[in-house]
Formats: C-alpha cells, sequence, structure tokens
C-alpha cells in the first residue's frame, strides 16, 4: 500500500478537488466527443474557441495543441521570422524564447520590474533606443505569475517605436488591465491550457487570440500544416491542431474561471494577511518575507503566489520535510541557460532578474485550498525563520 498522507500535508497543486466539482459536467461533454466521433478540430473547438473569444472580449480565437505552439504560431502569423528581431523578458518559462528561435528571429532580453516580475518598459525603451538599426519587430511582454504587465507603458512603445505587441498570456486567462482582459491587449496574444494553469485543459492545449481576421485565418492555416484546402499546402505550417476532447473541457471549465479566479484572489489576500498576522512581511528581503505586489490598474488572478523569501532554499526544503508544496518560478533566468548560451548574454547582464531567481517561491494556490491549510503554510515559514 502506498504510504498516507500526512494529515498536515499541503500539496502544490490538488488537482481532484476541481474534478470533483465539475466531474459530471466533463463526462457528460467527453460522452458527447465520443458519441460525435469527431476528435481533432470540429464542433467542440469551434464552440470553444468563440467562448474564449467572448470571454477574452476579441473577435478572433484559434485554438492549437500548446502554450509554446501559440507562442510560434503567434510570431508565424505575423511573418516574424529570420532577420526580425523581438524582445522579451529572461524571467519566463522556456517557450518564451525558444518560441522565437523557433522561427527563426532574435530574441533580445531586457530585464523585468523589481515589484511585479514582469517585463520592464523602460529596459525595453533603452534597448530600443540602442538598436536603432535592427529590425525589431514585437515585444513580448510576459503576464507572469497571473498580473498584467504595464501596457499603458509597452502601449506607448508600440506607438514610437512601430513595433508588434504580442502577449504572452500563458498564465493570465481572466486577467485584466484597467478592465481589458488579458488577450484583448496586444495585436496578438497566446495562451496555455497545461493543467496547473487557472483555465486548464486535461493535457495539452493552446489558444491564440487577436483583433486581426487576417493573422487569425493565417494562424488558423499554419495550424494545420499550411492548408486552406485539403491536401493543399500554400506554406509550410505544422500540426498543431487542437483535439475536441479538450477543447470540451476547456468549455466547461471555462463557465466557472470568473469565480475560481475571484477564489484566488481571495486566498492570495488571506495569504497576506496570514503573514502580516504572522509578523514576518517587510519591505525588503533583508528585513523579512517580501509579498507579491499588485499594480492597482491589473486584475490579478494569482495563477502563482509568489513570495521573495530570505534564505528560499534552505526554506524550501523546510517546507518539502514537512510535505508542504513549494515551487520556485524560476530558479535559472533564460540568458544564463546552457542551451542559450549562443544568445552571447552573460552573468550580470539582467541583475534584477538574477536576483529575483534567488529568492521567488511559490506556495500553493489553488482555488480549493483551505484556509486551515493557508495556516499550516504560514505556521511552517514562520517556525523555520523564528
Amino acid at each position: 500500500m502506498p504510504p498516507k498522507t500526512p494529515p498536515s500535508a499541503v500539496p502544490m497543486f490538488d488537482f481532484s478537488r476541481q474534478y470533483a466539482e465539475i466531474r459530471e459536467e466533463v463526462l457528460a461533454v467527453i460522452e458527447q466527443v465520443c458519441a460525435s466521433q469527431q476528435f481533432v478540430l470540429g464542433p467542440a473547438v469551434i464552440s470553444f474557441e468563440q467562448a474564449a473569444a467572448l470571454a477574452c472580449q476579441v473577435p478572433h480565437a484559434v485554438g492549437c495543441a500548446s502554450g509554446t505552439d501559440a507562442l510560434w504560431l503567434a510570431f508565424a502569423a505575423a511573418n516574424i521570422g529570420p532577420g526580425d528581431a523581438v524582445i522579451t523578458s529572461p524571467f519566463s518559462f522556456f517557450a518564451s524564447v525558444s518560441s522565437i528561435l523557433r522561427v527563426g528571429a532574435q530574441p533580445l532580453l531586457a530585464d523585468i520590474d523589481p515589484l511585479t516580475f514582469n517585463l520592464s518598459a523602460d529596459s525595453v525603451e533603452q534597448l530600443l533606443r540602442k538598436h536603432p538599426g535592427k529590425k525589431i519587430k514585437a515585444i513580448l511582454p510576459i503576464h507572469l505569475y497571473g498580473q498584467c504587465a504595464d501596457w499603458d507603458a509597452f502601449q506607448r512603445l508600440k506607438e514610437n517605436y512601430g513595433v508588434l505587441l504580442i502577449e504572452d498570456a500563458a498564465q493570465a486567462f481572466g486577467a485584466a488591465w484597467k478592465g481589458v482582459p488579458a488577450g484583448a491587449l496586444g495585436d496578438l496574444a497566446a495562451f496555455s491550457f497545461y493543467p496547473t494553469k487557472n483555465l486548464s485543459a486535461f493535457g495539452e492545449g493552446g489558444l491564440l487570440t487577436t483583433p486581426s481576421s487576417e493573422l487569425a485565418e493565417h494562424a488558423g492555416i499554419l495550424r494545420t500544416h499550411g492548408m486552406k484546402r485539403r491536401y493543399y499546402h500554400d506554406e509550410i505550417g505544422w500540426n498543431s491542431r487542437l483535439d475536441s476532447l479538450q477543447a470540451a473541457v476547456l468549455e466547461v471549465k471555462l463557465r466557472h474561471l470568473s469565480r475560481w479566479n475571484e477564489q484566488r484572489r481571495q486566498i492570495a489576500h488571506r495569504y497576506d494577511q496570514l503573514f502580516t498576522t504572522a509578523g514576518l512581511t517587510a519591505s525588503s528581503i533583508n528585513e523579512g518575507i517580501v509579498l507579491p505586489i499588485t499594480d492597482p490598474r491589473a486584475t490579478h488572478v494569482f495563477h502563482q503566489y509568489v513570495i521573495r523569501a530570505p534564505r528560499r532554499d534552505e526554506l524550501r526544503q523546510y517546507l518539502s520535510d514537512r510535505s508542504i508544496g513549494s515551487e520556485i518560478y524560476y530558479p535559472l533566468p533564460l540568458h544564463l541557460q546552457p542551451s542559450l548560451a549562443s544568445l552571447g548574454y552573460q552573468k550580470g547582464d539582467f541583475p534584477v532578474s538574477e536576483q529575483a531567481a534567488l529568492e521567488v517561491l511559490a506556495l500553493p494556490m489553488y482555488p480549493e485550498l483551505r484556509e486551515d491549510e493557508q495556516q499550516t503554510v504560514v505556521d511552517a515559514i514562520r517556525s523555520f525563520y523564528c
């Protein structure tokens, strides 16, 4: 028999709780897809795309196989390729940069804002001024941890420098900037439905959104091997189709997402209160734990609740020893990844990102997380420091 979970254990994620809530709805739509015998694209995908476009307040949504493919589709649909450059953050998941490389373009990196961890518009502008002759075609801000980047600042850069704005919204379905949903802010946006995401599939899945009918049509052709007509290939695309079972599950979950995101905000607020009551918080990591910062213009959906923690690695081991989950997003910035050494960056090039990588720690965060479990997490952290 497997060992029993300790009664005080708090997992980083517990998918079973959400599934128990929506089980009958999910099984019903899976049965519908199985009965239809249409397993790839088809009516279920079209229905989900329409529902997702409505939720994001955009005219067009194109389902695809993963969040990584959604990024690739965004660049490829916009005809970004060899000779072009895209500016993005070194403090993100690998796909943010690898998707740029996949279309043959050059990633240019700029440092992050120390408060939100999002790409710094000031750092991006310095880069734009530094390379006036370079063909910088787009900026890819990441809505990290579920909070939109400073879109006012990036919109000014778009207007002043004539670049495209592409949202890496993988972690931000349901987030908003000044009331405008993620996915409707830029020229294109890419979402991921990996099982840990706020809106999650039962496997892989992704989505591209755009206000442009031309870009949406191009993305739709690219996701099916460049076919506009079956077996007639107008260009070289790829197989990145969203399957019907995932689309059906996603549409069920989308109906619950607003409530789940609100529960995440309540959980984040409760963490804030518990840490403050425990006397653990400070404005500087030299004095204590630094809590997440929410820009008042942003509607945060707390894909992750991320603190800055003194002696982070020791704390994480202490929590693990007590069966309390945590994760580091991300322990090594992209410019220091061995596989990206050819980009030519060195340690010290992006000091804010490098410092964040040494300090950030994500704590258990999902809509069904109980208050007593949060108390267990904070009590354990207090015992570590005290």
